[in-house]
């Protein structure tokens, strides 16, 4: 059971995302599944934080966190304690800094149902969000508060596929690239297309490729096995990663996303290449994985996360067309959950009311049940049991209704003063 002064904390957000820093910016700050383990593990000891969310992908990094304080600057030089940046302070200005419940709530499901990704309804965020919330789980680092609101999150969602057009067809940053490659490769015949690393993103773009079929598709991974799986699935080829350079050669379009420290494909090795025509290089990696420098050698394009922009599709359009039955959803979600919020601010008050009684009717039943037999005991339960439960009854209506009008407190104090509940809690001490 929830104590009041956890209901007291409120839920607060830092974001980091496209919307307020650009790709440079981004990938600095980006978190790998070790960073976050790690991060959670000190956020628990140094701040004793119970429900916290830790979010990192391509296009954001976000931390929600319950605390009656607002730590939005302890947590980013944490962040910057992670990434080994001396200088964290200066990206201060990146981060949105959200200190109210409302304000936090509405932006963790807009994001989760893809209403903020950088192409609308973005279906990779949803299974991103659940693998955060595993990750907060696993480290006992979700509380009943996190929980509720994660399942909510997790309904809403299932709940905008069922009543709403946002999450028909494919409309997510990797088909993106793809349409993109389907533009530039409209008069290449049979254009041959290399992909460079089979995580998330770069098996979505696979999967998305379907959409151009003459394509000739090769896609090669630091885990061959995987890329064989993949590719013997969707008719591709494969190859081993450590050959992957001689196709760069041989390709029209490359695609990279694989997470590197440093640059995978150099100037020096663009500038190696004979590229008679052109040479389309699809950056989806964040970090970079790409020289932007590339751009200077002579029939190199060079696209990344931020610049890959859907053509207006009617996939999109009706998209775009759904976010207002979406964000009623939202609506609807959120203040479902506020109620049971509000709710669970009194159910301490209802346990100690309700142990008060208890103790009360076991103490009298103690002392004129010493002469009575079996049945007639068995009788007597029963009916002080259910005078009890009558009696409960109008303050706990009382209660809940006190909380849909946001006084709770004032009643709590009443009840509590009436029944003398402190004294009786502290005696069961």
């Amino acid at each position: 059971m929830l104590k009041i002064n956890q209901m007291s904390n409120k839920f607060r957000a830092i974001s980091l995302s496209h919307k307020s820093a650009p790709v440079q910016i981004r990938e600095v700050i980006a978190l790998d599944e070790r960073s976050i383990h790690s991060l959670l593990v000190k956020f628990k000891e140094f701040f004793s934080i119970q429900d916290t969310l830790i979010l990192s992908t391509c296009n954001r990094t976000e931390v929600y966190y319950s605390h009656e304080l607002d730590l939005s600057t302890e947590i980013i030089k944490l962040i910057g304690l992670e990434k080994g940046l001396t200088n964290i302070i200066e990206y201060q200005h990146y981060f949105k800094v959200m200190n109210d419940d409302q304000d936090s709530i509405n932006h963790l499901f807009r994001v989760s149902m893809g209403l903020e990704a950088q192409v609308v309804g973005d279906q990779q965020i949803a299974s991103q969000v659940k693998k955060a919330y595993q990750l907060s789980a696993d480290l006992d680092m979700a509380g009943p508060f996190l929980h509720r609101l994660m399942h909510s999150v997790f309904y809403t969602s299932k709940r905008v596929v069922q009543e709403t057009a946002f999450r028909d067809g494919a409309a997510s940053v990797s088909y993106a690239a793809v349409e993109l490659i389907e533009e530039i490769t409209s008069n290449t015949y049979q254009p041959r297309v290399l992909l460079i690393g089979v995580g998330e993103i770069g098996e979505d773009v696979a999967r998305n490729m379907v959409h151009i079929p003459e394509a000739k598709v090769t896609i090669t991974n630091r885990t061959f096995e995987k890329a064989k799986a993949l590719a013997d699935e969707l008719g591709f080829e494969v190859v081993p990663f450590d050959k992957c350079f001689d196709y760069v050669q041989e390709a029209d379009v490359i695609v990279c996303s694989i997470m590197k420290s440093e640059p995978f494909i150099t100037k020096a090795l663009v500038q190696s290449l004979d590229i008679p025509s052109y040479k389309l290089f699809v950056d989806l990696s964040v970090p970079r994985s790409i020289e932007t420098s590339i751009e200077e050698v002579p029939g190199a394009l060079l696209y990344n996360v931020d610049n890959i922009r859907s053509k207006a599709s009617a996939t999109l359009e009706k998209r775009l067309a759904a976010i207002p039955m979406v964000e009623q959803i939202i609506d609807e979600s959120v203040a479902d959950f506020f109620n049971w919020k509000k709710e669970m601010m009194v159910f301490p008050t209802i346990n100690k009311l309700k142990n008060a009684l208890e103790q009360i009717r076991q103490e009298e039943l103690s002392r004129y049940l010493k002469n009575v037999d079996e049945k007639e005991a068995a009788i007597i339960e029963k009916v002080t049991k259910s005078m009890m439960q009558k009696i409960l009854k109008v303050p706990v209506v009382q209660l809940r209704a006190a909380c849909q009008r946001d006084d709770a407190d004032q009643m709590i104090d009443i009840i509590t003063d009436l029944f003398d509940l402190e004294k009786v809690s502290d005696e069961k001490k």
